[in-house]
């Protein structure tokens, strides 16, 4: 629900948006602009009403009213010769420093934001967009906080493709701007339109004067003692009439003066409604406030911002939802695949395996797992969920309300079910709603057709090992070739290797190649080779397969080469190729960002771990460290004479700075030993790094990475620290294959 109420009003007043937040951030900066470029001068402190309309007396003999704006101008309205006047007043001496024109710019922006120029009709569009933006700013409150698992987790970091990230970045620093912005304009549309209670009776005309004239203003002691910073209009009698008075209004109150007495004839203190009005018309417009002006107008630039890549989110996720062909209707399929899916790229594994079971004689029926409705299989066998994890283990979008109706059956369904979850071990919730969803199975006593299975970072490989399990349970061998939408390639030409693993029987290189030229437009366009940094992820697409392969790059685009380590595979077809690779030739080759492995940007220190091919990132993390950060190095390999992946540069880097300390473990040495215990044997610097904020960055096979889970556990274990609290801090990131 709450992604509903965050999506459909945003799809539907987009445009509209824009047009508000663009035309109020003009009109919240004019304040700022009036006191900056407008106002001649300030008045000394202490000046007084009565000392200031003496001054203007002088010059505008004619003059009939003198008012203050909120941002400080003063403008006298006066008749000379019968004419009428305006000028903008300097307090210091009554003399007028150019006419009074309200800006044509002003008056048409504030038409716009106010009306649309369709008067009444216009406001209640404004009215609700402002009910929009409010519904867009609570909900993705909630949704943010939901995705980062809590309240407490608020402006932890974020994780995912770029477009979701700055749209949530930009939300979390300009939401309580919106949320303001919208609430006081829906006050100012109700109180337009009457829908709210008036302010207080002002205080009424009053029946009595003394029908004398003549009294010098600086001789009233009203006057004498309201200072010129609280004034807000002063209205003069009208002359020759004996019976009209002085009507002065301030922030404080309201009220009449006899002309000829100079006495205050009536007073009423600004009650407590008319305080609230003044103060929601200057936290809405920046009038009298326009500091705050300005940073609300800032704010709400990320309304339109969000508008445009909360557009971007929405057509992706439509993208890349395929078109299930020959979906049978779900009450004549044997077979029922349920998609859970937040981004899409689910569905995308929903279509391979609906296609496989198809060509496996299956009739099959594909849908959202938000249509579960098992009263409607009537002739269905079995029912296959895929069910992607969202945020802190919600449901993905495509899921919601599933949970909630099979808790509601009476019993079970009579077919039996396997579930699949997608999600990413570097998430401490991984999978989480796909076990939630097998666990409420279970209990309600849904037969399984399989154990659960899961797929980390949308592996094929992980999804063709499933597929053949399932075939099993289903009695016939089942093939899922599932191939990802490739993105444009370059050609990436080889400069220089290194070759190491000779004397192991496990050939492995660092390869160099040539940094693909890229014209800006094409850049513009989204098309070339795009920006990178170590630790981002390099495709290549080997020859005679469908499916990419994935290596870390050990370097940035400012080191002007494109670098990965690769090892030989036993029947690896893309590591031999490459590794088959001499300068000159070339390989197909594309970008996939990778934004969280990587150095956080702050000076705490990180812990560098890896083995094997696994150092590539790692080298290209200390290769662009700036010295004076405090960056260690673990490093696991075979034999120092054969895999010492940059032993060179590890020398050089530590000689500068970049490095603080390298410690190596070797597995096929005399001294036989791994990199978890070269980190048992530096528990306690290891545990003091943490402890000052240090980031732990892994990178290499599982089984290494799972050992170093458990050294870290053993050693951070006195401190109450977990590597799964690490992880869901963003201080412990790894990256496995």
């Amino acid at each position: 629900m709450l992604r509903i109420l965050h999506k459909v009003p945003g799809l539907i007043a987009a445009i509209l948006i824009v047009v508000i937040t663009l035309s109020g951030t003009v009109l919240s900066v004019l304040p700022a602009w009036e006191v900056v470029a407008e106002v001649p001068s300030r008045p000394e402190a202490g000046l007084s009403v009565a000392t200031l309309v003496d001054r203007i007396a002088i010059t505008y003999p004619g003059v009939e009213q003198i008012k203050r704006s909120p941002s400080g101008k003063i403008t006298a309205f006066y008749f000379d010769g019968g004419q009428p006047g305006a000028e903008v007043i300097d307090p210091a001496t009554g003399i007028g420093v150019g006419p009074y024109q309200r800006s044509g710019f002003a008056r048409w922006m504030t038409n716009l934001h106010r009306s649309l120029f369709l008067d009444d009709a216009g406001r209640w569009a404004v009215a609700a967009d402002a009910v929009s933006l409010l519904t867009l700013s609570v909900s993705g409150l909630m949704l943010t906080a939901r995705r980062v698992g809590g309240w407490r987790h608020f402006f932890s970091r974020l994780r995912g493709p770029l477009t979701g990230r700055l749209h949530v970045e930009v939300a979390r620093f300009t939401v309580v701007g919106l949320l303001l912005s919208s609430v006081t304009a829906l006050f100012m549309v109700a109180s337009t339109f009457e829908l709210i209670p008036e302010a207080e009776n002002p205080p009424v005309f009053p029946r009595v004067v003394s029908e004398q004239t003549g009294a010098a203003p600086g001789t009233m002691a009203l006057l004498r003692d309201t200072p010129v910073s609280a004034l807000r209009e002063l209205t003069f009698p009208y002359p020759g009439d004996p019976t009209d008075v002085f009507h002065l209004i301030t922030y404080t109150g309201e009220g009449y003066i006899d002309q000829g007495t100079g006495e205050v004839l009536i007073w009423a203190n600004a009650g407590l409604w008319q305080r609230v009005n003044e103060t929601i018309y200057m936290l809405h417009t920046g009038q009298g406030a326009a500091l705050l002006g300005v940073i609300l107008g800032l704010m709400a630039l990320g309304a339109p911002f969000m508008a445009v890549t909360g557009a971007m989110i929405w057509l992706q996720s439509r993208r890349a939802r395929p078109r299930i062909k020959g979906n049978t209707p779900a009450g004549q399929a044997d077979t029922i695949v349920l998609v859970g899916s937040e981004g899409g790229s689910t569905w995308g594994f929903a279509a391979t395996l609906h296609r496989a079971l198809q060509e496996a004689g299956h009739k099959v029926h594909t849908g959202a797992m938000s249509g579960f409705r098992p009263e409607r299989y009537t002739r269905a066998a079995q029912v296959i969920v895929l069910a992607a994890t969202y945020g802190d283990g919600t449901a993905p979008t495509s899921a919601k309300g599933f949970l909630d109706r099979l808790a509601a059956l009476p019993q079970a369904p009579v077919m039996s079910l396997a579930v699949l979850g997608f999600g990413d071990r570097q998430f401490p919730h991984f999978c989480a709603y796909g076990a939630e969803v097998a666990r409420l199975a279970d209990q309600k006593g849904w037969t399984s057709l399989l154990p659960m299975g899961t797929i980390d970072r949308q592996s094929p490989q992980e999804f063709a090992r499933w597929g053949h399990a399932l075939g099993e349970a289903l009695g016939h061998p089942l093939e899922l070739s599932h191939s990802p939408m490739i993105p444009q390639c370059q050609a990436l030409t080889l400069v220089s290797r290194r070759d190491y693993g000779s004397d192991m029987q496990t050939p492995s290189a660092i390869l160099r190649f040539a940094l693909p030229q890229t014209g800006r437009i094409a850049r513009l366009m989204g098309r070339g080779f795009g920006k990178f940094s170590a630790g981002d992820l390099l495709g290549i697409v080997p020859e005679g397969a469908s499916v990419p392969r994935f290596y870390s790059l050990a370097s940035g685009q400012a080191d002007g080469f494109v670098e990965i380590c690769v090892s030989r595979h036993p029947g690896g077809l893309c590591s031999g190729q490459l590794l088959a690779l001499k300068p000159g030739d070339s390989m197909q080759g594309f970008l996939r960002p990778n934004p969280d492995f990587r150095p956080q940007a702050n000076a705490k220190p990180v812990i560098l771990i890896g083995a094997g091919t696994g150092i590539g990132p790692l080298a290209g993390f200390a290769r662009s460290n700036r010295p004076g950060r405090e960056m260690h190095l673990y490093f696991g390999a075979r034999h120092p004479d054969s895999d010492l992946f940059y032993g060179e540069e590890m020398q050089d880097w530590q000689g500068d700075g970049r490095l603080a300390s390298v410690t190596t473990a070797f597995s096929r040495t005399e001294t036989r030993s791994y990199v978890q215990d070269a980190l048992r044997n530096d528990a306690a610097r290891i545990a003091r790094l943490i402890n000052d904020g240090a980031q732990v960055l892994v990178c290499g096979g599982r089984d290494m990475a799972a050992g170093v889970a458990e050294a870290l556990a053993d050693i951070l274990a006195p401190t109450g620290l977990t590597p799964a609290l690490l992880k869901a801090e963003g201080h412990y990131v790894e990256d496995t294959y």
